[in-house]
């Protein structure tokens, strides 16, 4: 029974990871052809975005360690069990840092955050039309 639970639970989640991966595949695409036919100017400018865009791993240690500060913050003024909150963020961030995944993942792929090879790729295909 709880075997068909984790299995069904593993098979949504595989399913919205899919579906985020080919929504953020049709906007590479769309970015793409979109900045085919704009001027040099519009392809140095978005080249330049990409390369200051945050991604995943980024994003996943900026969130970390935020939560981890500010939790120790509020541990002052509230109380320790703030702490909880803090060593549970820096629990998911020390496992997305062994592991490589993370149940955030998910959601942050689902705001659009992409990994580096990702944006990689559409700045790779935007040099070469430029």
């Amino acid at each position: 029974m709880i075997s068909e639970t984790a299995n069904a639970a593993n098979a949504t989640l595989k399913a919205q990871e899919d579906l985020s991966m080919q929504q953020i595949d049709a906007k590479i695409e769309e970015n793409i052809r979109f900045y085919a036919t704009q001027p040099p100017e519009a392809l140095a400018r978005r080249i330049d975005e990409l390369d200051k865009e945050c991604d995943l791993d980024r994003t996943m240690a900026l969130y970390g360690s935020g939560i981890g500060l500010g939790t120790v913050l509020f541990s002052f003024i509230g109380g320790k069990k703030w702490l909880v909150v803090g060593g549970a963020a820096l629990g998911l961030l020390l496992k997305h840092s062994l592991e490589g995944t993370s149940p955030v993942i998910p959601l942050l792929r689902k705001f659009g955050v992409r990994t580096r090879s990702e944006i990689d790729r559409e700045k790779y295909a935007l040099k070469i039309l430029r």
